[in-house]
């Protein structure tokens, strides 16, 4: 299995400086090879399959361009 890390970081609350939370995500081969979505969520791995990591990536385009943070 290999994995490449893109993102792992402790994530607070705005508002709630001492709520935390720990995010790492990246892509996996875990499965026979093929490039997958991980994310792993305080101590907890999911990998995700196809069809879930474009969902993903989709919603994540859309919610990033609401918040205006895809323009400089």
């Amino acid at each position: 299995m290999a994995t490449t890390m893109f993102f792992d970081k402790t994530l607070q609350d705005k508002g709630s400086p001492s709520e935390k939370i720990d995010l790492e995500f990246g892509r996996s081969s875990f499965y026979d090879g093929e490039s997958l979505m991980y994310f792993v969520i305080d101590g907890k791995t999911v990998i995700v399959d196809e069809k879930t990591g474009r969902e993903i990536y989709e919603r994540m385009q859309e919610l990033a361009g609401y918040l205006g943070y895809d323009r400089p």
